[in-house]
């Protein structure tokens, strides 16, 4: 018969266990580059390096936050409005400039995993089958002459026995993982927060 016990603590947790876990940590890790990378590509200007010598050197360019410009025409207060003059007109028409940064108006990713669940069940059936048959077959016979007796008889055993062991293994793994788009951290939130209000109207 096979020993479950055995076989049961032969199977490598750390794979089934760890590797949903290392995976998890890896997308965290990976979910947390592509945040700096988004800023660093859609907030900002590319960087330019430094090129030629001498004379004709061109300093390196930083990179450069990256503004959205919004033009539209605002009526503001006439201050020389006079309802006696004719002509004279309450508001005027103004041209507005709006200079909004890029990432005050995207939804920055912010993922994180939430809540991990891995299911792993091991399910080990063994069935021990036996048979055992036996077959018993005999004859005799009796003669008499003038008092002379034959007697004569045979017999035969047969048994015959097998068996059989059947171990059936099924495994099951299933990983829940929950991500939720997590809360910018206190110190890009306070950046946000300072490029809003360098929003300005010209």
């Amino acid at each position: 018969m096979a020993n479950l016990v055995q076989e049961l603590n032969s199977l490598d947790f750390s794979v089934y266990i760890g590797g949903p876990l290392q995976a998890a940590v890896k997308a965290q890790h990976d979910a947390s580059i592509s945040q700096v990378n988004f800023i660093k590509e859609v907030g900002f200007t590319p960087a330019v390096p430094a090129s030629g010598s001498g004379s004709t050197a061109v300093p390196a360019t930083p990179a450069q936050l990256r503004y959205v410009d919004f033009n539209y025409q605002k009526s503001v207060p006439n201050p020389s409005y006079d309802p006696t003059v004719s002509g004279s007109k309450p508001f005027n028409e103004s041209s507005v400039n709006l200079k909004v940064p890029f990432l005050t108006m995207l939804t920055i990713p912010a993922l994180r995993i939430d809540e991990m669940t891995i299911d792993f069940n091991a399910k080990l059936n063994s069935v021990e089958t036996q048979n055992v048959s036996s077959e018993f077959s005999g004859n005799a016979s009796l003669s008499a002459k003038f008092w002379k007796v034959k007697f004569n008889a045979s017999a035969s055993y047969k048994k015959t026995s097998s068996s059989t062991s059947t171990t059936e293994r099924t495994y099951t793994l299933g990983v829940h993982v929950k991500a939720v788009n997590d809360e910018l951290p206190a110190g890009l939130s306070r950046i946000l927060d300072m490029l809003e209000d360098s929003i300005a109207a010209v």
